[in-house]
């Protein structure tokens, strides 16, 4: 299944994931941010409905300049106390956030379109590919429509969050690591959806699902072989 998953990976077809019955329940949309297209944007705008968010490897986060946004509230917090006490120390699922700034390419308009969020990602992911970021502040602005996500440094082998299994499924792809993810959501529940139904998704699309623990597994493998 991981090897069905990395080609569809690299070919820019939406895979799906799911994490853990010990961590967040939830399956990710998840797609390689330098294929991104409007249309993967609607699909996932449509049949996914959480937040949509861009996962970054720590080494290209670093080379962006891009910070945790805990580490900007913590900054700020001498001056606007408030961020102090809204720091995330409770998450019931994880000892850290992922979240990091957002933003918007300064050739969208609003931001939120499907044509525009597709733009911007899709232009992140390239200036990364083209290790061009010292020129991140030139091609887009902040705040934005597009959040951005810090993958933990060894991603799977720290976290097991959705951040870090797309990491880990682009590094295995060969692509570049920044990826997207987005939650499955149900329009009866009102709750993520379930791996009963995303199964059926999965079939009537044609899409690969797997879980966290199979690209976990597969990691571990890829870097034993490098």
């Amino acid at each position: 299944m991981i090897e069905k998953a990395l080609k569809a990976f690299k070919e820019g077809e939406i895979v799906l994931i799911f994490d853990d019955d010990n961590r967040e329940k939830e399956t990710d949309m998840i797609v390689a941010a330098e294929l991104m297209t409007p249309q993967h944007m609607t699909t996932i705008r449509n049949d996914a409905g959480g937040l949509l968010c861009v996962p970054m490897s720590s080494e290209v986060s670093d080379k962006l300049g891009i910070p945790f946004m805990t580490d900007i509230m913590e900054s700020a917090s001498h001056k606007f106390p408030v961020l102090a006490e809204l720091s995330p120390t409770d998450i019931p699922y994880d000892e850290k956030s992922a979240f990091s700034i957002t933003i918007n390419h300064r050739k969208t308009f609003t931001g939120i379109t499907d044509n525009d969020r597709a733009f911007t990602i899709k232009e992140l992911a390239l200036l990364c590919k083209n290790e061009d970021y010292a020129n991140l502040g030139k091609y887009f602005r902040s705040p934005g429509h597009v959040t951005l996500l810090r993958a933990a440094q060894g991603h799977v082998l720290k976290r097991k969050g959705h951040t870090e299994l797309s990491i880990a499924l682009a590094e295995m792809a060969g692509v570049t690591p920044v990826a997207v993810c987005c939650e499955m959501m149900d329009d009866f529940t009102r709750d993520s959806m379930t791996t009963d139904d995303v199964e059926k998704y999965a079939e009537k699309n044609n899409l690969v699902f797997l879980s966290g623990a199979e690209v976990i597994e597969a990691y571990k493998e890829f870097i034993k072989s490098e």
